[in-house]
Formats: structure tokens, C-alpha cells, sequence
């Protein structure tokens, strides 16, 4: 059924739960689809005007249309019932009481971008002041100097999460209402200024388990973006000399490797797992795309340790104990 929808891979915990809903709700619209059709056939038929000359100001006497939309109303009242009510509860109190183990993360939407905030070393958010906003070095205003806010790492556009590991998205926005989504998590949460709205997923794949699924042939020349894509292994010339090392992207102008007779390409998608906005926020609405990593918790682990080397390099007097150690 996944298949035949075209959904994209799962690649969350709970995802399924999702796609079976969607499932369900298809299999109900088409019944319906192919049943009021052969009924309003029917009825054009029946009641065609060279049958019966005569209107018949009595009409139809059965009640089985009746009973058919009484049928109709029980089965979306158990999709509601049985089926979106309990998920939509279950996700609101996952999101309300998350484990002492989730890892925190706050995503702050603006025209047109995503600013994300990770906690540091201490797991714990430092605050944010709107008087030390600045749109190019400090988007979020975060307060370094303030408790917890020293080690704190930001990034725009670009989403680091562990595998396996429950994931708190802390969701608002800072001047009109978005709507945070990424369709292989199977997550999506409008943001809200002046709320912040906790979102509660695990991720069951990496980037690199995604990556893999969605390999496939490129061939030369292509209508397709090309730079969207990266080469899955060296490509060389019939020399030997090698065009692009792998995991390169494919360049946007490749006429060089059709030059040397290169037809088709081995290619993933160089970012697979997009944050998109699904609300209409703006004339750069369209321009508002993220891409989200999923990594094992050990490379993520690494990543943040990257990170904090780093801060203690751009901000050493915040960093007392690092001279010390040093």
C-alpha cells in the first residue's frame, strides 16, 4: 500500500502507526469514490427521461442510501475513535512527560529559516535576550554569558539527531506562524511566536541507511538537478583518471564527464531528510527548507565534542577551566 500511495521511507518509530491511518483513509475514499459513482450511474440510468415520460412526484420509497451513510458515519467515527484521537493523545503526553534520557533540542522559525539550539556538555539551554538578536552572528539571541548558555551550540538549516534516542523538539517561532515538517520522520508542528511546542520522535534509521535505500542510476545528460545528487563510488575516465571521488556531488555543469564518455551515474540524494515549512509564511516561503542528519549516538557524541572545541576556541573567556587544563 506504501507502494502504491508513493510514501516516502519510514524512517521514525511511530511512523507506521501514521501510515496505517493514511492507509485506512484511502481505502475509505476510494470505496466511496467507486460506490457514488455507480451510484450516480445508476440513478442517471433509472431515472433517464426516455424510461419514464411522467415525473414521479412520490420518489424512491427504500431507505438503503440511509443506511449506506449510516454506515459511512460509523466508520469515520472509528478512524476518529479508535485511530487518531488515541495516537494524537499518546503523542501530546510523550511530548508533555519525555524521558530523562531525551535529548532537547530548540528550533526557532523565522522568514526563512530554521535556527536550531542544542543544549552543551551540561544539557541544559541557555537563555535568550531579543536585545542581543543579530541576524547574521546571534539569530536566536542566545545569552552566552547566562547559566547553561556558554557550551551551547546553534546552526541554521541543519538538524543533528542521534538514532534510537527519543528526540524533545522545543518548536516556536519569531515573527509569523510556520510549520516545522519533515516527511521521513514523519513529524510535522506549527510554530507558534510567542509558544514553544515540544514535539516528541525517535528516528529508527541514519542518514546513511536512508541514503543507501534511495540509490539509483543517473544517466547523462539529464532534465533532473544533478546537483542534488552525490556519486556513490569513484568515477573515472577510460584513463583512469578520476572525475569525481565519491560522495562528491555531481557538479552542476557536467559536461566534462560526458566529454569523456560517462553515460550514467551510480547516485543517492546528497540530502535526503528535508525540513520543509508546511504553512504558507511569506514571499521566501519556498526558500524555506532545511536537511536533518541522523547519526549513530557515537558519532553524534563526536559531533558535540567537535562543537565544544570549537566554542572554547571562539569564546576562551568563557572558558576558564579550559586554560586551566591546558
Amino acid at each position: 500500500m506504501e507502494k502504491l500511495l508513493g510514501l516516502p521511507i519510514d524512517a521514525s518509530t511511530h511512523g507506521h502507526e501514521i501510515d496505517q491511518l493514511i492507509n485506512f483513509v484511502h481505502i475509505l475514499m476510494f470505496v466511496l469514490f467507486i460506490g457514488w459513482g455507480a451510484f450516480f450511474v445508476y440513478l442517471l440510468a433509472r431515472f433517464r427521461k426516455g424510461k419514464q415520460q411522467k415525473a414521479d412526484y412520490t420518489g424512491v420509497k427504500s431507505h438503503a442510501s440511509s443506511y449506506l451513510e449510516g454506515v459511512i458515519v460509523v466508520i469515520e467515527i472509528l478512524l476518529l475513535a479508535a485511530f487518531s484521537i488515541p495516537f494524537w493523545a499518546k503523542k501530546v503526553s510523550a511530548a508533555q512527560e519525555p524521558p530523562a534520557e531525551a535529548v532537547r533540542i530548540r528550533v526557532v522559525a523565522q522568514q526563512f529559516a530554521w535556527n536550531i539550539h542544542y543544549p552543551g556538555k551540561d544539557g541544559k539551554l541557555g537563555t535568550t535576550r531579543l536585545d542581543l538578536y543579530d541576524e547574521k552572528t546571534n539569530p536566536i539571541g542566545l545569552d552566552r554569558t547566562s547559566p547553561h548558555g556558554a557550551d551551547d551550540i546553534t546552526s541554521i538549516n541543519q538538524l543533528r539527531i542521534p538514532v534510537g534516542k527519543p528526540i524533545l523538539l522545543e518548536i516556536t517561532s519569531r515573527d509569523v506562524i510556520h510549520s516545522f515538517a519533515v516527511p521521513l520522520l514523519r513529524v510535522k508542528q506549527d510554530a507558534i511566536p510567542g509558544m514553544s511546542i515540544p514535539m516528541k520522535f525517535t528516528a529508527s534509521k541514519t542518514s546513511a541507511d536512508i541514503t543507501a535505500h534511495y540509490r539509483r542510476p543517473l544517466k547523462l545528460p539529464t532534465k533532473l538537478n544533478a546537483y542534488l545528487y552525490k556519486v556513490t563510488e569513484d568515477v573515472k575516465d577510460k584513463d583512469g583518471k578520476v572525475l569525481l571521488k565519491k560522495n562528491a556531488r555531481v557538479p552542476k555543469d557536467y559536461s566534462e564527464l560526458v566529454a569523456a564518455g560517462i553515460t550514467e551515474l551510480s547516485v543517492v540524494p546528497a540530502d535526503p531528510i528535508e525540513i520543509v515549512c508546511g504553512q504558507l509564511c511569506g514571499n521566501g516561503h519556498y526558500n524555506m527548507k532545511g536537511f536533518v542528519q541522523i547519526l549513530t549516538p557515537e558519532a553524534f557524541e563526536e559531533w558535540l565534542e567537535e562543537e565544544h572545541e570549537s566554542l572554547k576556541e571562539e569564546f576562551p573567556e568563557l572558558f576558564p577551566d579550559a586554560k586551566k587544563d591546558e
